[in-house]
């Protein structure tokens, strides 16, 4: 018994040391690799919304052409339908 509680004694202030030398730079280092890991995650969710916003804006634009030219295509078949002559195109 009074020798495990020697042993301990000095197993003890070695695996501090141990745990100071290696485990400490250990931790730091892995603390700054998921603080990059974080930074860059942050930096790809910023492109992919600002590619997201562009993709809107251009669906905006689709949808107002076919919108505008959905209603200049059917004043055309109208006047066609009338026999009349088919409105001059709106150019956008």
């Amino acid at each position: 018994m009074e020798n495990l509680f020697a042993i301990l004694v000095v197993l003890i202030p070695i695996l501090g040391i141990i745990g100071g030398v290696f485990l400490k730079p250990w931790l730091t280092l892995r603390e700054k690799q998921l603080a990059t890991e974080a930074s860059m995650v942050a930096e790809k969710a910023a492109q992919y919304a600002a590619q997201t916003e562009k993709l809107e804006q251009r669906v905006r634009v689709l949808e107002r052409i076919i919108t505008d030219r959905g209603l200049a295509l059917s004043d055309e078949i109208d006047a066609l339908r009338i026999g009349g002559e088919a409105p001059a195109r709106i150019e956008h």
